[in-house]
């Protein structure tokens, strides 16, 4: 008698009652469940409060691993269960259509992900695959920058042009090209309304500037990091960035994470003379 054959592995849609669970996973590495935390933290665990649904994967009630489907499709699982995790989800999220603009995470868990979904979802518009993730805990080894400072509301419109340059730079495409970038704009001023937009503005230009992205209980993580074209090469980056660490530090969470593209040596040598250190490795999809 022939033994049946294994069961695909599948991912359920988690609710209220799953909780627990997850806050016990994304525990198990902060710094990369970061973002996926934050949101769990402020919002729960049902679709309705996170405006998008949070799939689980594991047996029974117990989790390997969770994906938020959302703007960007973020997946973290235990290592081990990267490879089950990533059939599942990619079952799921073939279903369901693709409505991320970019998958990003944990390198072990985006990977397999990816090479599940390129052939109904690719091409990608870039293939990050080697992004270092970066923490620093305590004070940063460079003086910090004392004219970084949290951007007042009133400086929004000041801001948003070096926001869209960083994006742009960044991405490779501008924030602006969809619904006339009223939905960027309304993430800028949200960071700046809580706190977590910071920047040094003079004679109302910004010459470097950073958000703390997302923001858990214990971690925080930096993102859109800039610097004006025309003053690179001088340090601001990195007394900026040390400006930014002391801040978000002592403000918003006691651990600092970011992640940097592995080709962008100038970022990297700026974070390391800051202080950071490489605890793990993120992976980008760009559609």
């Amino acid at each position: 008698m022939s033994s049946p054959h294994p069961a695909t592995p599948t991912a359920r849609v988690l609710d209220e009652t799953d909780e627990p669970t997850v806050r016990r996973l994304l525990a198990t590495d902060p710094v990369a469940a970061c973002v996926i935390a934050g949101r769990v933290e402020a919002a729960g665990t049902t679709t309705a409060a996170l405006g998008a649904p949070l799939w689980g994967f594991g047996a029974g009630r117990s989790l390997e691993a969770v994906c938020l489907a959302g703007a960007n499709l973020i997946p973290f699982a235990l290592p081990g269960a990267e490879q089950a995790a990533a059939v599942a989800f990619a079952e799921r999220a073939r279903r369901a259509g693709r409505r991320c603009s970019t998958i990003v995470g944990p390198a072990a868990a985006v990977g397999p992900l990816w090479e599940l979904l390129e052939p109904a979802w690719g091409p990608a518009r870039d293939h990050r695959p080697r992004q270092p993730l970066l923490a620093i805990e305590g004070p940063p080894a460079v003086a910090p920058e004392p004219r970084v400072r949290p951007v007042r509301p009133a400086e929004t419109d000041v801001l948003l042009p070096a926001a869209v340059a960083m994006f742009t730079e960044e991405v490779g495409v501008s924030p602006l090209r969809l619904d006339g970038g009223a939905s960027y704009r309304a993430r800028v001023a949200d960071l700046v309304r809580a706190g977590q937009s910071v920047a040094w503005i003079e004679d109302g230009q910004v010459l470097f500037k950073a958000e703390i992205g997302a923001v858990s209980r214990g971690v925080c993580q930096v993102q859109g990091v800039w610097v004006a074209p025309a003053h690179r090469g001088r340090g601001i980056g990195t007394a900026g960035t040390a400006a930014v660490v002391e801040y978000a530090r002592t403000t918003i969470a006691p651990v600092v994470s970011l992640y940097v593209n592995d080709f962008n040596t100038a970022a990297r040598a700026a974070y390391a003379r800051v202080g950071f250190r490489e605890v793990g490795r993120f992976a980008s999809v760009l559609f």
